[in-house]
């Protein structure tokens, strides 16, 4: 606390004497600032920019704002990556978080119960949770979860301008939970005349969706806010073999699932100077997800229960500001952040059992946390840049039910933690061959103790060949959620009990690659090979006592190892027409058990295309293949978390775009072409063949 007190007051102090100096820097500038010309492209994090000029015939050159914390070219950097543009969001019509992110190397989405589904990201097969996602700068990773992981069930993509998702350890730069990577989305930032919209979607399994909203800016001021409202019903996620081994009848064949999603998303921002700019941003969720699954037809069929079905109700809300300061002429570029997150999260179980009510009292699940921030970049010229930062957080964590009988005990659960951290960073380059950036993080925790991560990245770039040579080495942490800590409840027959002795789980991380640019930039290919080791693992634990009370618990008991290849190849063929591949080979294995992991598939390919063949006509289409996967079985045992194999699958999609004039758009696509059956995991189907259309109003 000490450390973040002085570390607060002198970043205070160097705002307001750089203030100062921007307000005079300002008052003496005589000429506008030069526009970009026709072939160059800005790229803006918080207003600092990063110009970057783009080849008349070649694929643009990408801008990375999060593996340094600052705009950097994707190729002089050895952090391996993806980014993802809003333009590839709305061409390819993905309108949820996890439509997007299922069809990029490196990771496996699961989502259980279809549209709005608990989702569950791993990246080059680590766990769910050791996966970092951030808002704007706030971390949003669920603190009222079991883990701690991010659920993007509910997260749609209205307003994202920017993901960028960096894969191998970053917790040198973003600490505790960013061990197997960092998922970082940028909400779009408004420009220009006032843009006023309306999208209004309809399709299969009763889709209707309205998003309406307006960006752009106004002298010193832009703005983009932006509504929306999804909804889905009538999916239902049981497959047949499991419908008939419990002897569903019609109605249960026939029972789907339904979700309803409001959100909103707001970016606003203020020039107070050419040099300080203010900003606030943020996202508004309510997500009501009703939902049938196959235990609910369990308990049905096989237990005598009547009526079963499931409720989650979420609402959350992400909330940043930021101050953001240039001054002494560029020399020093600093921001000062704060953010607010809160969830809260209700369960509930309707049905009778023997005519009692399966459970009459909801269970609730709510978190919040408090982020305080600030870093700053010395920029030394020719000499690198020296990036150092410092972060707060408070995390609160309550979890209760109330006891309805003999058998239910009831619980109130609260707990907080708080976590400092400081933060340092070079990058620089050598004759503008050997590039680079190497960190070091200090974290305290009131829960689990203190961590010192790093990681450096080199790229280098062999004159006259366009080749770049990438590597990455560096260390991570995930440190125990609060209910793996803290959880306290008891039943008859049953309890479950948190371990407020757990370790955070480290790990060690290395990759290497090679990347190639060939015909002028058109055709760009290269491949990463990647090697994680893991100790300390988090797992449920199990005991049963001489009473045969079954009491489960969380232990640091596991060590895995985690390698693989990521190849891509993107190749522009045609100045209207563009191919995108890529191919992960992914070997989890537990090495204490010495059994794969569960969830992780060995091997996937994604394959993507754009053609514009007429102006203002764009097509789109995506092949994605998903190898066999272990998982936990569903009927039989359920204590063997790998003992089932999950089926391989495929699927194609198409999407079409037509802009009629300037004031209307036109669009349909059609998902899972081939209406491949599967289920991701085992026990929920995914959607079959679906068709979407709508239209969007502009002005």
């Amino acid at each position: 606390m000490i450390l973040f007190r002085n570390l607060l007051i002198a970043s205070t102090t160097l705002m307001t004497m750089g203030a100062a100096v921007a307000r005079a820097d300002d008052s003496v500038r005589q000429h506008k600032p030069q526009k970009p010309s026709a072939n160059q492209y800005v790229v803006e994090n918080k207003k600092s920019k990063a110009v970057v000029s783009l080849g008349d015939t070649g694929l643009p050159e990408l801008i990375s704002v999060s593996a340094a914390r600052r705009p950097t070219s994707t190729d002089d950097i050895g952090t391996s990556m993806t980014i993802i543009t809003e333009k590839q969001i709305q061409t390819q019509q993905r309108r949820s978080l996890t439509d997007i992110l299922m069809r990029q190397p490196g990771l496996n989405v699961v989502q259980t119960g279809g549209p709005g589904g608990t989702s569950s990201i791993f990246m080059r097969g680590n766990n769910s949770s050791e996966v970092k996602v951030r808002l704007d700068g706030m971390d949003i990773n669920d603190g009222s979860s079991t883990n701690g992981m991010f659920d993007a069930g509910q997260f749609v993509t209205d307003g994202m301008g920017r993901i960028e998702i960096l894969r191998g350890p970053q917790s040198g730069l973003y600490g505790a939970d960013a061990m197997a990577g960092v998922i970082d989305i940028t909400t779009a930032q408004g420009q220009g005349r006032f843009r006023p919209f309306v999208r209004i979607e309809g399709g299969g399994y009763g889709t209707f969706n309205q998003t309406f909203g307006a960006r752009g800016s106004k002298g010193r001021f832009h703005y983009n806010v932006e509504f929306s409202h999804y909804r889905m019903d009538g999916f239902n996620n049981i497959p047949s073999y499991i419908e008939r081994y419990y002897g569903a009848d019609r109605q249960q064949r026939h029972e789907g699932n339904r979700n309803d999603n409001r959100g909103v998303n707001i970016r606003l921002g203020y020039d107070v100077t050419r040099n300080l700019d203010l900003g606030l941003t943020a996202r508004l969720i309510q997500g009501n997800n009703h939902s049938y699954s196959l235990y609910d037809l369990q308990s049905e069929n096989l237990y005598g229960d009547k009526g079963v079905r499931e409720q989650t109700n979420q609402n959350e809300a992400i909330v940043r500001g930021t101050a953001h300061l240039v001054s002494f002429h560029g020399l020093f570029d600093q921001v000062l952040g704060l953010g607010y997150m809160t969830n809260r999260n209700r369960w509930t179980e309707t049905g009778t059992s023997y005519g009692s009510p399966v459970n009459p009292d909801p269970d609730y699940y709510r978190s919040s946390r408090l982020k305080v921030d600030w870093h700053g970049t010395f920029n030394f010229r020719q000499y690198g840049q020296l990036l150092i930062g410092a972060e707060h957080f408070h995390d609160t964590f309550n979890t209760s039910h109330t006891a309805a009988d003999m058998w239910d005990s009831g619980y109130n659960t609260s707990a907080s933690m708080d976590t400092t951290a400081g933060y340092g960073q070079y990058q620089g380059n050598w004759n503008h061959i050997l590039y680079g950036a190497a960190n070091i993080r200090y974290d305290a925790n009131s829960r689990y103790g203190n961590h010192v991560t790093w990681r450096v990245a080199p790229a280098i770039h062999v004159p006259g060949t366009g080749t770049i040579i990438k590597a990455s080495a560096g260390s991570g942490f995930h440190g125990p959620s609060l209910y793996q800590l803290f959880a306290n409840q008891a039943g008859v027959g049953y309890s479950e009990k948190g371990n407020p002795n757990l370790k955070a789980e480290q790990l060690i991380g290395y990759d290497a690659g090679v990347e190639q640019k060939l015909l002028h930039d058109r055709l760009n290919f290269g491949a990463t090979w990647y090697d994680n080791r893991v100790r300390n693992l988090i797992q449920s634990s199990l005991s049963i006592d001489s009473s045969y009370d079954y009491n489960y618990s969380y232990a640091n008991v596991a060590k895995a190892r985690m390698y693989g290849v990521e190849a891509f190849l993107n190749w522009k063929a045609l100045s209207n027409l563009e191919f995108n591949l890529s191919y992960t080979w992914t070997h989890a294995r537990d090495e204490t058990s010495n059994v794969e992991l569960q969830r992780r598939p060995q091997h996937k390919f994604n394959f993507n295309t754009t053609w514009t063949p007429i102006r203002d006509l764009t097509f789109s289409g995506n092949i994605l293949y998903t190898s066999g996967w272990r998982d936990l079985p569903v009927i039989g045992s359920e204590t063997c978390s790998t003992c089932a194999k999950g089926h391989g699958y495929f699927t194609i999609d198409v999407a079409a775009n037509y802009k009629i004039n300037r004031y209307v758009s036109v669009y349909a696509r059609a998902d899972n072409l081939l209406n491949r059956q599967f289920e991701d995991p085992i026990g929920y189907l995914q959607p079959g063949r679906a068709g979407y259309g709508g239209f969007t109003l502009n002005y």
